[in-house]
């Protein structure tokens, strides 16, 4: 137990109680209101992650005996870093932060004292994690933008490489991540992530890729991607943009890239690339835009505001149509996130993400290549299609705007691994193709 959740309401019985269930005592701890999205519990006592009065989340501690959430006390103070989640382990509490989109984990005596960072091997994701009833340990499987999976162990102390993960044979040693913070135009830092060969000059003539999602809460976790190694060593730069809507400071950075405030995820993905091109990373003539799914909202936005900016965008699977979603069959379930063509409030969230009714006649539009699944149950494949028609009828001719359709693909998940590696290198051959220094 311990993964982060929804908010929930929270029961406790005791153990005893639970032979007779018509009857058992169950008391309410939390109710949803209460903000509770994770706990964890010692012999005596019920751990919560809540974000209530706590944007970013604390670490309350309720006594089993006495489960009054008013007079729980704090064990981990709200703060910079976005909690997560938390788990038991022997006598200390395992705390799971996120940083920007970078897990961070801290440990603290159940006893008392105050919370210490635990390093971690590398900075970036704890992919998963789990812990054993009757043991003082933990595993967590922990994974970096240039590092492949190790599973390491935790004793209550420090963490040790159990090496049974086999190695990646693919050698990243000359290529480095960095996480800078960008200054988006309301002065808000926005977290950034650049990876490139260790050798790369900043001389602004970089082919360079920036991609992004900002939608549902979703965190763009590190993850080691071998295949990307070419792309590297021959200049290439790819960064990610943990846009505001996204998860990478919890509730609190979804909030802020949602309905209403969904520009914000626009305007983040269009300072990033300013961010790129004023520091020397790459220049208008060789950069992309790359979104996939929801992340056709940032991509599609700044190709409509800001189609100067771009040597070429790529809509992977994306929403780009998003007054029509709704009558989809997965659209209602994204009212709540994006909006209702029924109110005049959310049709107008719905008209600041729809980036099909802002193309306009004459404008020169970068390279676009969309892609779509003749199978995709999501975004069904009629969205990218009715904006490459679009850009298509609006755009100069000699910039290409190609539909790239999968047959035998849906949204992407259960993709085989050869379809993966021909989408890739469509991809970056689009990209290279469309920036005038290649």
């Amino acid at each position: 137990m311990g993964d982060r959740l929804s908010d929930c309401s929270l029961y406790v019985a005791p153990r005893a109680g639970l032979a007779d269930p018509a009857a058992c005592p169950w008391r309410l701890v939390a109710g949803v209101a209460d903000g509770v999205t994770a706990f964890a519990t010692s012999h005596d006592t019920l751990y919560l992650v809540s974000h209530r009065d706590a944007p970013r989340s604390r670490v309350l501690a309720v006594p089993l005996a006495v489960p009054d959430l008013s007079r729980a006390r704090v064990v981990v103070p709200a703060g910079e870093r976005a909690v997560e989640t938390v788990r038991v382990v022997g006598d200390r509490l395992l705390v799971r932060d996120l940083d920007g989109g970078v897990s961070r984990v801290r440990h603290v005596l159940l006893s008392g004292g105050e919370p210490a960072d635990l390093p971690l091997p590398v900075d970036g994701a704890i992919l998963e994690w789990t812990t054993h009833p009757e043991r003082p340990e933990a595993l967590l499987l922990v994974a970096g933008w240039t590092d492949a999976p190790r599973l390491y162990r935790y004793d209550g102390q420090s963490l040790q490489d159990t090496g049974p993960a086999p190695r990646s044979p693919v050698d990243f040693g000359d290529v480095q991540a960095r996480t800078l913070h960008v200054p988006a135009r309301d002065g808000t830092p926005i977290p950034l992530t650049v990876i490139h060969h260790k050798d790369l000059e900043l001389d602004g003539d970089n082919p360079a890729v920036l991609t992004g999602e900002g939608s549902y809460g979703i965190i763009d976790l590190p993850w080691f991607r071998p295949e990307m190694l070419a792309w590297y060593e021959r200049g290439g730069v790819y960064a990610v943009a943990h846009l505001r809507g996204g998860g990478a400071y919890g509730r609190e950075w979804h909030e802020a890239g949602r309905g209403e405030r969904k520009e914000a995820t626009i305007t983040d993905f269009i300072d990033c690339a300013e961010h790129l091109i004023a520091l020397g990373y790459t220049r208008p003539g060789r950069l992309a835009g790359e979104g996939v799914s929801a992340g056709g909202i940032p991509t599609g936005g700044a190709l409509v505001r800001r189609p100067e900016l771009w040597a070429a965008m790529v809509m992977h699977v994306p929403t780009v149509n998003a007054t029509r979603t709704e009558f989809t069959e997965s659209g209602p379930v994204n009212v709540p996130e994006f909006g209702s063509v029924t109110t005049e409030e959310g049709l107008r969230d719905l008209l600041i993400i729809d980036a099909y009714l802002r193309v306009h006649d004459g404008v020169p539009y970068p390279a676009v290549l969309l892609t779509t699944g003749l199978r995709d149950a999501r975004v069904p494949p009629w969205q990218p299609a009715k904006l490459a028609a679009r850009l298509q009828a609006a755009t100069d001719p000699g910039r290409p705007v190609l539909l790239r359709v999968e047959e035998h693909g849906g949204h992407g998940a259960g993709s085989t691994r050869d379809q993966e590696h021909a989408l890739l290198a469509d991809v970056l051959a689009f990209v290279l193709h469309a920036s005038d220094g290649s």
